[in-house]
């Protein structure tokens, strides 16, 4: 029980330190708000997929950890450019500003194959199947150091 506890923690505080790190980053830039982009996750028989609407996002401007079977996607999202100084908005929908997305998954995952792409505002991180070991008989061997006489 101690090691899920231990594993949540380290996880807090590597998504502490991200978000710290992009406060840092977009303080200096002058951004702030918050956006939820929609995901999706979705299972092959070869790999686990989780998919992300980021358009407008650069590549450097996402981080993705992955720590046992929690994946963490954090990034953040600049605002729109306003094309007048004198414009005024009469609608406002499109979000901006730090995400965070947080994906527990339960079957096993190679995390060091995982790869990611971002095209055309589509994030997609595919993390490779393997075999899962527990529960399975595993027989072993016993050999005999008795002498008989």
């Amino acid at each position: 029980m101690p090691h899920l506890f231990r594993e949540a923690r380290d996880l807090a505080d590597d998504v502490r330190r991200v978000f710290e790190e992009l406060e840092r980053q977009s303080v200096s830039r002058g951004v702030s708000g918050e956006c939820v982009p929609a995901i999706d996750v979705l299972e092959t028989p070869d790999a686990i997929e989780i998919v992300l609407d980021l358009p407008g996002v650069r590549a450097d401007a996402v981080r993705i950890l992955i720590k046992g079977s929690v994946v963490l996607i954090v990034g953040e999202k600049a605002p729109a450019a306003c094309p007048s100084r004198d414009a005024s908005f009469h609608l406002v929908e499109r979000g901006f500003g730090r995400f965070a997305r947080v994906v527990r998954l339960a079957g096993p995952f190679d995390a060091s194959r995982a790869e990611a792409v971002l095209r055309d505002g589509e994030l997609r991180l595919v993390l490779p199947r393997i075999e899962d070991r527990r529960g399975r008989e595993i027989p072993v061997p016993i050999k005999s150091l008795d002498q008989v006489s």
